[in-house]
């Protein structure tokens, strides 16, 4: 259908140009600063992401780092993402550093850094060098080891790193059961030297776990390898894809395990371990009787009593045969996340000894000698329980570390679904299906960093290691620089200026505040787990609905990820960085179909994490992840993203509506006639796809996936009601040409437009407006400002405004927002944005502009287990009602229609209703929605 367009309509295709207008000279110098206020605490190095407003940068533009005390730093560049001019909307850079350091740092594009020598890397035929400076590296290219050795001034200290997974035969059901289990090693099928750069390199080693008795080849495995300029520690990104039998194969152990050459005295070996607050385990193997300069780790010229035992030991009191026992094993097991053990022992013949123990290691283990060694740190130890690192052999010529990321002091990892029968969606919320309820192709991703040395590291410098590897070091912009590039859509800053705005801004805090300490009171850690939140609350219990039904863990409902990288954006808060880094590396695996048929596609939320039936777009899209990797560089995160562009085909697959909406006889003909596939809904679905599309097309530049949002806009822009033609916004879908077909069946009684509870909620209406800042196309200016005006708009309405595109001036047609209140404020203010009509920012503010100030209540024992507070009731609501603050905040900040004096304080303490999931009496679950 033709739309003769008025002036002021037309005016809108170039909004996205004239958006960016201001920036058309060189980018300013840009100050930066440590997140966590100083640099790493040991050596290391670190990489991150810079945003430029449109049109600032170009390519090949060459850039320079100063630092605090104005010297020169070395620095590394390169395009994460480009603005549809072609010029460059996201730089990554890496740089290193040294300890300690504090105050800003200046990124400029006037000038380049001076030249920071050869490329890090060597590309042979077999196998690939990496030269450092102090470290020296050979990766191999076939095999099992994934690196040959690794050197640190001309000594190996490390050789024969291997992946290790130790699989077990079914679960241990009964105390007396001792299923077989079989030992997999690692085979590496490609290396690829992903970066190579003078101040760092990357390399993806990609492979498969296989059997050393059953020759089996299965959990698909990649590595990557990050070093540094000068620098000796490494970066180890471990990621794993489940691709067994949930209901057989059971991992025992999974880690990553180096043999470390021993050549000094037993006397001057040495094994640590951390502890938590600084606490530091040292010990050397063969204990003296209270040398202090061997306790301190340096070496030492042994004497009686130490050494090796005699071939043949007298073993009397006395005797020249005399020595002090030597400690082969070491162990460090954190089982729980509220506890450690450290346990030793001499031989295997022998006990283990209970040497120390305490709650929270930083998972930093170190075995060497006095010419080096291999110190090893476990990010996220104790969160991600359980795990362990275990050394052996530490007596012998090559003592061999493991870190465990799943500990085979641990039980069985156990992928099944926590019933044999479904329990109902009209009763718990929750959608089992057999054919995809399934674990198979959701991921895992651990992060270690490798310390080899050249000595045994003072105690100072091992807690400074172990230190370091408990959080990925960023560098970071201000959120008024970050804000003021135009990137990531339509969000607002922190402000406090008026008492309104304080109110505001303190109860968005209370809620992060809430959420953080959530996750220490409810324990919300486990290898599978760290990072989520739970979907909503059981007041009479007070606890979290961690086990009921579609209750249970949220995955990324309603646009938690978003609610979260906002909130980081708009305070440059680092504990707020930290909670959506943990909730992306959770989510972005765990939460998304890696490989199979559902490649992709990610879970609706349940009581086991992949447990649901549903499996949608909505929660795997690009749109959650895109912060993070945007922000870090973090290749695993890009390779997600890319990966998700499969979800076009699979969502063809399985109808997202396959069971809410069975396909009618009309739509299965007109799939025939017309020759597509499958169905999606405009929103949460094609804006989803949309998602993935624009974040290929910003990191690429290739337009075809820009063309491929294209092709859907004109074909809505045919249908007679835009993007609400259809029941449920339930069209037609091709992935092969990315064409949406209306599936109205005229024989009906004037079939009207569509509303859909769950369209824009999921992250769609931060991703539309998004897209009308970069995609300068009239009919989809015209499409998203209808939608917006005319949310629940009636037929005539609608139909009259394709030929006026004025209806609904006064803000009448939004009534139940689409069957939920949450899709209202945001495209009311951005109703108010473009077209300045204040009505439409009185309604973004009225609905979407909440006080969700309140103040925790303290359930104590015997009520609870442990003291808890309580106050918010869902996840759901604290995301779209923060949400909804945060962006008509921004949308509406010109309309002078913001109250200046405080609030009331929210009724009932600002328990918060759940958002998209219905309302309950309390305490109760809420009532399911269609499709959620």
């Amino acid at each position: 259908m033709k739309m003769n367009l008025p002036p002021s309509v037309l005016r809108l295709a170039s909004l996205a140009a004239a958006f960016f207008a201001a920036y058309t000279a060189s980018a300013a110098d840009v100050a930066l600063h440590w997140l966590d206020g100083a640099s790493p605490p040991a050596p290391s190095g670190v990489s991150w992401g810079v945003p430029w407003p449109r049109g600032t940068v170009q390519k090949n533009q060459a850039f320079s780092l100063t630092g605090a005390d104005g010297k020169p730093m070395p620095l590394q560049s390169w395009t994460l993402a480009y603005w549809p001019d072609g010029s460059i909307k996201f730089t990554g850079f890496a740089t290193t550093a040294t300890p300690g350091l504090t105050g800003d740092m200046k990124l400029s594009t006037a000038s380049s850094t001076p030249a920071a020598g050869a490329n890090l890397g060597t590309d042979n035929a077999s196998y690939i060098q990496i030269n450092t400076g102090p470290l020296q590296c050979v990766i191999n290219k076939t095999g099992d080891n994934i690196i040959d050795w690794m050197a640190v001034n001309g000594y190996s200290v490390a050789q024969k790193g291997q992946l290790v997974c130790i699989l077990q035969d079914g679960p241990v059901n009964n105390p007396e059961d001792s299923p077989k289990r079989e030992k997999y090693v690692g085979e590496i099928q490609k290396v690829t030297l992903e970066q190579n750069g003078p101040v760092r390199a990357v390399v993806k080693i990609e492979g498969l776990h296989k059997g050393l008795y059953s020759g089996r080849e299965w959990l698909p495995f990649t590595v990557r390898l990050y070093f540094y300029q000068g620098e000796t520690s490494v970066r180890l990104v471990h990621s794993i894809v489940f691709d067994g039998d949930q209901n057989k194969d059971f991992i025992r152990g999974l880690g990553v395990t180096f043999a470390v050459p021993m050549r000094e005295g037993v006397f001057n070996r040495h094994v640590r371990f951390s502890g938590e607050d600084g606490g530091l385990f040292a010990e050397p193997i063969q204990p003296g009787a209270g040398n202090a300069q061997q306790a301190a780790g340096q070496p030492i010229n042994g004497g009686r009593g130490y050494g090796l035992p005699s071939a043949a030991p007298t073993g009397g009191r006395g005797s020249a045969n005399d020595t002090y026992a030597i400690f082969a094993n070491f162990k460090l097991s954190q089982p729980t996340p509220d506890g450690f053990t450290i346990t030793k022992r001499t031989n295997e013949k022998s006990t283990w000894l209970q040497s120390n123990a305490g709650k929270r290691s930083t998972g930093f283990a170190f075995v060497g000698d006095t010419s080096g060694g291999l110190g090893l740190s476990i990010k996220n130890f104790w969160e991600s329980y359980p795990d362990s690192v275990d050394i052996q052999h530490a007596d012998a010529d090559a003592a061999q570390i493991t870190a465990w990321l799943w500990s085979p002091d641990g039980p069985e990892m156990d992928m099944r679904h926590y019933d044999t029968m479904a329990h109902g969606l009209g009763l718990t919320y929750e959608d089992v299906q057999i054919a995809t309820s399934t674990a198979y192709g959701i991921g895992h991703t651990s992060e270690l960093t490798l310390f080899p040395t050249g000595d045994v590291p003072s105690k100072a410098d091992t807690v400074a290691m172990a230190d370091t590897g408990t959080k990925l070091p960023i560098i970071a912009t201000t959120p008024d620089y970050m804000h003021s590039t135009g990137v990531f859509g339509y969000w607002s800053l922190k402000d406090t200026s008026t008492p309104y705005k304080m109110t505001i801004e303190q109860g968005l805090d209370s809620v992060l505040s809430f959420y953080e300490n959530q996750v220490e009171q409810r324990h919300w850690y486990g290898f599978w787990y760290y990072g989520d939140f739970i979907h909503s609350y059981n007041n009479a219990e007070h606890s979290w609905y961690y086990d009921y039904g579609g209750h249970a863990w949220d995955n990324t409902e309603l646009g938690a990820p978003l609610w979260l990288w906002y909130s980081y954006l708009r305070s440059g808060r680092a504990d707020l960085f930290r909670l959506a880094e943990a909730h992306t590396r959770n989510t972005s695996e765990t939460n998304v179909y890696h490989l199979g048929p559902m490649m992709g596609l990610g879970t609706r939320h349940n009581v086991v994490k992949w447990g649901d039936g549903a499996k949608e777009a909505r929660i795997s899209q690009d749109a959650h992840w895109r912060f993070y990797y945007y922000l870090t560089t973090d290749e695993r995160v890009g390779d997600i993203m890319r990966d998700n562009l499969q979800a076009d085909s699979a969502v063809a697959r399985f109808d997202p509506m396959r069971e809410a909406q069975p396909l009618t006889q009309y739509e299965t003909d007109m799939m025939k006639q017309l020759n597509f596939p499958g169905r999606i809904r405009v929103g949460p679905d094609w804006l989803a796809l949309a998602g993935n599309w624009m974040t290929e097309w910003e990191r690429t530049g290739d337009t075809k996936w820009r063309d491929r949002i294209l092709v859907g806009v004109k074909d809505m822009a045919k249908m007679p009601y835009g993007i609400r033609t259809g029941t449920n916004l339930v069209m037609g879908w091709n992935p092969i040409t990315a064409d949406l077909y209306p599936l109205i069946d005229t024989t009906t009684d004037r079939p009207g437009p569509g509303q859909y509870n769950l369209a824009t909620i999921q992250g769609g209406a931060e991703l539309a407006m998004e897209l009308t800042t970069v995609l300068d196309d009239p009919d989809w200016q015209r499409l998203w400002l209808q939608y917006s005006r005319l949310l629940a708009a009636p037929r005539d309405v609608v139909l009259r405004d394709n030929e006026t595109h004025t209806e609904g001036d006064q803000a009448q047609y939004y009534g139940g927002g689409g069957g939920n209140p949450d899709n209202i404020p945001r495209l009311a203010g951005f109703a108010y944005l473009k077209t300045k009509n204040p009505a439409f920012a009185q309604l973004a503010i009225d609905r979407g502009i909440r006080n969700l100030n309140f103040t925790p209540r303290t359930v104590d024992v015997p009520e609870v287990l442990n003291p808890v507070t309580e106050g918010r009731t869902d996840t759901n609501g604290a995301s779209q009602s923060s949400l909804n603050t945060i962006v008509v905040l921004e949308l509406v900040k010109d309309s002078g229609l913001l109250p200046t004096e405080a609030p009331a304080a929210p009724a009932g303490g600002g328990g918060g209703r759940r958002g998209g999931a219905g309302a309950g009496a309390p305490g109760a679950p809420a009532a399911p929605t269609t499709g959620n």
